[in-house]
């Protein structure tokens, strides 16, 4: 299968529209999909990024998604975030788990574990 151009780079979501199709997408891949709820204005959010991108560089078989929580507030609030940054884990259209705030190591045993989960049962 060939490589898509979003391999590999966190998507920003932009608009409800963006955000819906990015999400059928990795729904239909039956990738892991960890979404970044941030916000322009969290310190916590920005020291995060690039660690957020470099992770989408490594782990091309998860799908990375970045929503601002002011951009989206419709998203935010029917996720149920409240703290920036929020990372949420989805599965096939379910949530598997979260993470709030900008905890790298947290974040990395989290995408280790559900890597791992995937790989035990395909």
């Amino acid at each position: 299968m060939a490589a898509s151009s979003d391999e590999g780079q966190v998507i920003s979501c932009h608009t409800v529209e963006q955000w819906t199709a990015q999400l059928e997408k990795a729904n239909e891949s039956k990738k892991l999909v960890v979404i970044d709820f941030t916000a322009s204005w969290c310190g916590p959010c920005r020291f995060i990024s690039p660690f957020l991108a470099e992770l989408a560089k490594k782990l091309t078989d998860v799908m990375f998604l970045k929503v601002d929580v002011d951009e989206l507030k419709t998203v935010a609030q029917d996720w149920a975030v409240e703290a920036m940054p929020t990372f949420m884990f989805v599965k096939e259209g379910n949530i598997v788990d979260k993470v709030v705030g900008a905890k790298k190591d947290e974040l990395q045993q989290t995408i280790a574990k559900h890597l791992s989960a995937a790989s035990a049962s395909s």
